[in-house]
């Protein structure tokens, strides 16, 4: 019950913010409500007010409005515009995730409530002032006892209960939208805020968010073109994470960049080659590689490299993603539309009955204005957005591990024309999809193949005669099987065949008897022995037919039932 209150109070606070931001129109647009949108004009508040701002200005403010959950999920929405239009989708980009700053107190009581010690047996020091604060967790600075630099992340105290709270509403709302709303089958709302929960959810647990950053570090230990701070898993539980601190200058501070002389067309074109090494290399990538997590190590400026933060949210690609988007980038620069549409259907991302010349067509239409412009001029990461539009248009179903590649794509790219303006996305990628390309075919890909399965190889190798005496036994026992199947199915053909003629024979001896006994009822029948005389012969030949039929249909439904118990 209180439940259901507290439920009721928050949907009344998101009615009143719609209400505020004139989004009220939007409850009407639901098939129940839309005979009463005339309420609309009857209601003060809209007979002299003025909208301000745009539709998608109103919608960011209505979701910062509603608090930080809303305004993550906003931040995700603005990824998809696979579903949104483009000016809401744009105005959804500058919702920022700033919110004040929890108590150094209760921050304090969770670190000790985590690590089960006083903070002051961990932690020399430790700064009472955050130095960043989200919807989810906030960040301070600290000292260990072994005089290393560290910083402290420690989630918002109360906020599982604020985010599962709120998904309730976000599932209610979302139910709602998909069955009364016109639109609701197209944007999938309640998909979407499926995909919005596994995310936040999953970066609630700071000991995941460790493990993925182990997991880049790794990866990238013999190369020094990203650095991940080193997790210090002593101190890192669920709801709170000490890692390394990192000093360098933010991605986008240009102005500090270029007072230090970084070389930023180089820096622009590194950022490019860590995407795509993460993806196609790694098959691991940082998926919120937005500014604020991004930081430059300026220490020689001519060879600048980066440094990452906050790995809660990654993604990674199957093999067979992997191969298709790397073949379906290159065949889109080289203009080969009739392969992008054969790749989508190859891939499963649209359903296999997809006429190709019709969806290649499609793509052209699309895609050659684009072409139009100088290629430095040409967004790597729209021309994916546009593809992706285009084949919902043909029932593809939405991939999120596509969109988290999206997300992340047009993040880089964003950040390298912000330090760059000419760079040229293309001509940088090129050279390593066609490298990660030809390293997929060929003798090397070969021997590396059987360079990873060689151990498992050996391991079995002896039981490989047995293995293959087993495999022709097997094969020799179906072929058998299939045999014998195949003489039933023809002793069960004949069967079936003599059933209807036994059911012909019985019809023409019903027919006779029938016939007969309307010959004794007729007038002018000659008589013999009181019987009309062709009634009694007809009349026998009719009875012995469907007694001689009855008989052999029992035969016949004996013998199906014989062979229905061996088929099974």
């Amino acid at each position: 019950m209180i439940r259901t209150f507290k439920q009721g109070l928050r949907l009344w606070t998101i009615g009143r913010v719609l209400v505020r931001y004139r989004l009220d129109a939007i409850l009407f647009t639901l098939k129940p409500l839309r005979p009463l949108s005339f309420v609309l004009f009857l209601l003060p508040w809209n007979w002299f007010r003025r909208e301000e701002g745009t539709r998608g200005e109103r919608i960011r403010r209505s979701l910062e409005d509603l608090g930080p959950i809303f305004i993550k999920f906003g931040q995700m929405l603005s990824t998809r515009r696979d579903l949104l239009p483009d000016d809401i989708a744009l105005e959804l980009t500058r919702l920022q995730d700033r919110v004040p700053p929890f108590p150094s107190d209760q921050a304090r009581m969770a670190i000790e409530k985590a690590l089960e010690q006083p903070i002051e047996l961990i932690f020399a020091e430790f700064e009472d002032v955050p130095l960043a604060s989200a919807s989810i967790a906030q960040v301070h600075s600290a000292r260990l006892r072994d005089g290393r630099s560290v910083v402290v992340k420690v989630v918002r105290p109360g906020i599982d209960r604020t985010i599962r709270a709120d998904l309730e509403i976000m599932h209610l709302i979302a139910y709602l939208a998909d069955r009364y709303w016109a639109d609701g089958r197209r944007m999938r709302p309640r998909e979407v805020v499926s995909e919005y929960e596994k995310t936040v959810l999953d970066e609630l647990d700071l000991v995941r968010e460790g493990a993925n950053a182990i997991t880049i570090r790794r990866n990238f230990e013999d190369n020094p073109l990203l650095y991940v701070p080193e997790v210090i898993w002593d101190y890192t539980r669920t709801k709170v994470m000490v890692m390394e601190r990192i000093e360098g200058i933010p991605v986008a501070n240009i102005e500090e960049l270029r007072a230090r002389g970084v070389d930023l067309k180089l820096l622009a074109e590194r950022g490019v080659e860590i995407f795509f090494t993460q993806v196609f290399k790694h098959n691991f990538f940082h998926a919120d590689m937005h500014p604020g997590n991004i930081f430059i190590d300026a220490t020689d400026p001519a060879d600048p490299s980066y440094m990452a933060v906050d790995f809660g949210i990654v993604g990674s690609l199957l093999q067979s993603d992997q191969h298709y988007l790397a073949e379906n980038f290159h065949a889109f620069f080289s203009r080969d539309y009739g392969r992008v549409a054969e790749l989508y259907v190859e891939s499963g991302w649209v359903p296999e009955g997809t006429r190709v010349d019709e969806f290649e067509a499609a793509i052209r239409s699309v895609c050659e204005p684009i072409f139009q412009k100088p290629l430095d001029q040409i967004s790597f990461g729209h021309v994916l957005l546009r593809l992706f539009q285009t084949a919902r248009r043909f029932d593809m179903e939405v991939q999120p591990q596509l969109v988290l590649l999206q997300k992340t794509l047009l993040n880089i790219e964003g950040l390298g024309r912000q330090m760059y303006p000419q760079l040229d996305l293309w001509t940088t990628a090129k050279p390593f999809l066609e490298r990660w390309m030809s390293e997929q075919v060929g003798l090397r890909a070969f021997l590396r193949s059987a360079e990873r399965h060689l151990p498992r190889i050996l391991v079995q190798l002896p039981e490989l005669p047995v293995r293959l005496q087993e495999a022709l036994d097997a094969e020799r026992h179906r072929a058998e099987r299939d045999a014998a199947l195949r003489a039933e199915v023809r002793d069960l053909r004949s069967m079936l065949q003599r059933d209807a003629r036994r059911r012909l024979e019985s019809l023409v001896g019903f027919g006779l008897l029938l016939g007969a006994g309307i010959l004794t009822q007729m007038d002018g029948v000659p008589q013999w022995f009181g019987l009309a005389w062709p009634a009694w012969p007809t009349g026998l030949i009719g009875l012995g037919l469907l007694l001689f039929s009855l008989r052999r249909g029992d035969g016949v439904l004996r013998n199906m039932r014989i062979v229905h118990r061996r088929l099974d």
